[in-house]
């Protein structure tokens, strides 16, 4: 289905509104949001700012009012022509240094997961928001980029909550229609791609294409007439169903991506494989060479000159491994022997020196076939020298050729509109072009507290108007018991200190740390002078039951009398809520158990809304915090009982630090001090924690030496 078809009925003075609304550049621009917006104000929220959508269900005499009215018009031009320019011109960062590069070779990013809009639900949590604002800041920088993951046609899951608070994992087809995807077609016409042999029979590959920006995202899709039924819903559900399913997955990410790749005449000049899930990539481009007759040695230099490889978890859980039996379950023999390989050379490409040597690590097959590796923090960087280590025998593992590139998140994308027009009444417009220079984040420090402080207010107060909205829309779809309306946040107060904890629901992360002795946490929330109230979100895992209580424990508390209704937990996160929750809580909470958390973006995206973060020195907090930007829990030294230790430093620090500088206002009701820690917030995440700067370390670190060719030649460690 083309752009225009997707929009039953556009007046021709507005049929570029179509390409707009298929493009996402859209969602980080304020000028073609508040466009869509002046549609349907009422529709534009219904549908969570979902342009096509508001577009396929708009009143028509509606829409011919707009192509009628000189002023839609003129906003309406002027954000085509931004569109155009910015999409079309030459004049980008990545041009200006690097003209020499990418005509027509682009860097290959593969990923399981891309959380590109809430449009587009193919996405589970921060691998997959990493990956999102990696491909807009891409854009912004004009890189040459490909984006190849999988269509999951029933998206992740749909999160429900039982009236005890165990989590139900249910799931909706999505409508197709309603996203701007393409499918892509061969040559002849068909859907079909390319063709990948599993062990007992072909499957064939289709792909769809999303446009973010200057980027291209393609998404593979088995859901095909010629496949076989089983077939079909292989990628109907992300980290869904059992170790099998996950590894055709990878299987199709991997293998069936380079060839769709090649298919589409796409010629990579370097490959990035952003974590374990996308190492088939490497193994299918080490075939491709050997088969062509190329020397083992040479074949596995080629593949490690051109790619590059990110991890981003040290916890053991998050590294897939497969055992034999699975792997040639999956994988049918001829495909290794193609290799000049036997079964146990193939193992061998992703044999962990130390761990049953019957498995498949997709981490150490990565390592193995990347001469550029990294992890997402100065801290992480170190973590994964000391866990890989055993790659490199005999080296030391400060020698480990691991570096890092810290994360860093898509400043348009989490920045709210009213904190974005803030900083340009005060720093001008400068400071939104890519590249800026960093010393124009000081001047933030010099906007009036007064302002910054009614700025946040309002945004606090829509957080809590939509929190309302939601309870009130899923007390008429399913919820039955007034209960839920009370644990869902319809009673918390716009005037009380909100600190926001959502993420993953890992057990590592710790959202139950508040809970662990009920007297302190009901003293610090019922404090009738200065109460203390909290915003739960995330979701666990479908298969982690640890998780899930930890979950429920935190429901269960918060449909608790006691606590006054000053705990809420907000069913079914997505891209939607979280950024309600970044520009509307007053303090950002991040808990991991130290040295568990490989970064932790979501405290950089509260911090471009000034809220300030209160977190265990881990990830990017290590290097982020500067004593004037939030709060840290010290590292718990020699202290046996790590989190009894976390636990008291986060209480003492609420009770004597965070309550006392909130409360402590002027006359006008102004804090100062907490406005100066809400602005050093925004200053240290704009200066050094953007995807923009994220991307001008890859590019000078991995990239440019990867689509040269030039990153080495050295055999891989480890054999």
């Amino acid at each position: 289905m083309s752009h225009r078809q997707k929009i039953p009925y556009l007046p021709d003075a507005l049929e570029g509104l179509a390409e707009l609304a298929t493009n996402l550049w859209w969602s980080w621009h304020l000028e073609a949001r508040a466009l869509f917006a002046s549609i349907d104000p009422i529709l534009w929220r219904q549908w969570w700012h979902n342009p096509i959508a508001l577009l396929r269900k708009a009143d028509p005499a509606r829409l011919a009012e707009c192509a009628s009215d000189p002023q839609f018009l003129q906003r309406y031009h002027a954000v085509q022509e931004r569109m155009r320019q910015e999409l079309t011109g030459d004049d980008t960062w990545f041009h200006a240094r690097h003209p020499d590069l990418g005509r027509g070779r682009p860097i290959a990013y593969f990923c399981a997961e891309f959380a590109l809009h809430n449009s587009v639900p193919i996405y589970s949590g921060g691998l997959g928001v990493l990956a999102g604002d990696h491909c807009k800041a891409i854009s912004d920088l004009g890189v040459p980029f490909v984006g190849v993951g999988l269509l999951y046609a029933k998206g992740y899951f749909d999160q429900k909550l039982t009236a005890d608070g165990w989590q139900v994992d249910g799931d909706e087809p999505f409508d197709t229609d309603l996203m701007p995807l393409t499918a892509l077609r061969a040559e002849d016409g068909s859907r079909v791609l390319a063709t990948l042999p599993t062990g007992d029979r072909d499957i064939h590959i289709g792909a769809w294409e999303i446009r973010v920006g200057r980027t291209r995202v393609i998404l593979l899709d088995t859901d095909l007439e010629e496949n076989h039924r089983d077939d079909r819903a292989l990628t109907s559900k992300l980290y869904g169903g059992g170790r099998e399913l996950r590894l055709k997955q990878e299987w199709i990410l991997g293998v069936g991506g380079v060839r769709v790749l090649r298919a589409l005449g796409v010629r990579p000049g370097a490959w990035h494989a952003n974590e374990g899930h996308a190492a088939f990539m490497l193994i299918e481009r080490l075939r491709e060479y050997l088969e062509r007759g190329m020397g083992a040695h040479d074949a596995v230099a080629r593949v490690r000159a051109h790619s590059v490889f990110t991890t981003h978890t040290p916890v053991p859980a998050g590294h897939d491994t497969f055992q034999r039996e699975q792997i040639e379950s999956c994988i049918p023999a001829a495909y290794w022997e193609g290799m000049g390989m036997d079964t146990e050379g193939f193992l061998s490409l992703g044999r962990h020196p130390e761990i049953d040597h019957q498995t498949f690590h997709m981490t150490a097959a990565a390592i193995r076939l990347c001469q550029g590796v990294n992890g997402v923090s100065e801290r992480h960087g170190l973590e994964t020298r000391r866990i890989w280590q055993s790659l490199w025998p005999g080296v030391q593992p400060e020698a480990v050729p691991i570096g890092h590139v810290t994360n860093g998140v898509h400043m348009p994308t989490w920045m709210s509109a009213e904190i974005r027009l803030l900083l340009d009444r005060h720093l001008g417009h400068e400071w939104r072009a890519p590249g800026a220079a960093p010393e124009l984040w000081d001047r933030v420090l010099e906007i009036p507290d007064r302002e910054l402080w009614h700025t946040h207010v309002g945004l606090k107060k829509q957080l809590f108007r939509f929190i309302r909205e939601q309870s009130r829309r899923r007390w008429t779809e399913h919820w039955d018991e007034p209960a839920h309306l009370a644990a869902s946040g319809t009673l918390l107060d716009p005037d009380a200190l909100t600190l926001g904890f959502a993420r993953r629901f890992a057990t590592y992360k710790r959202a139950d740390l508040l809970l662990r002795s009920e007297g302190r946490l009901l003293r610090l929330l019922t404090n009738a002078r200065r109460p203390v109230q909290i915003v739960f979100a995330g979701k666990a895992h479908p298969a982690d039951d640890a998780g899930k209580q930890v979950l429920q424990r935190i429901y269960q508390l918060a449909r608790d009398p006691k606590v006054e209704g000053r705990v809420a937990f907000l069913e079914d996160y997505e891209l939607h809520l979280a950024h309600r929750l970044y520009e509307g809580v007053d303090v950002w909470l991040n808990l991991p158990r130290v040295p568990l958390e490989a970064c932790g973006t979501s405290g950089m995206k509260a911090a471009l809304n000034g809220v300030p973060q209160l977190a265990t020195l881990d990830g990017w907090w290590a290097e982020g915090f500067t004593g004037k930007n939030g709060w840290a829990i010290p590292l718990p030294g020699e202290r046996s009982d790590v989190d009894e230790a976390d636990w008291d430093h986060l209480f003492t620090l609420l009770e004597d630090e965070v309550l006392p500088l909130y409360h402590e206002r002027d006359a006008d009701g102004v804090p100062h001090g907490w406005a100066e820690r809400m602005k050093h917030a925004i200053r240290e995440a704009g200066r050094n924690f953007t995807a923009g700067g994220m991307i001008e370390r890859y590019v000078a670190q991995y990239y440019v030496g990867a689509c040269r060719g030039d990153a080495g030649t050295d055999l891989p460690p480890n054999g």
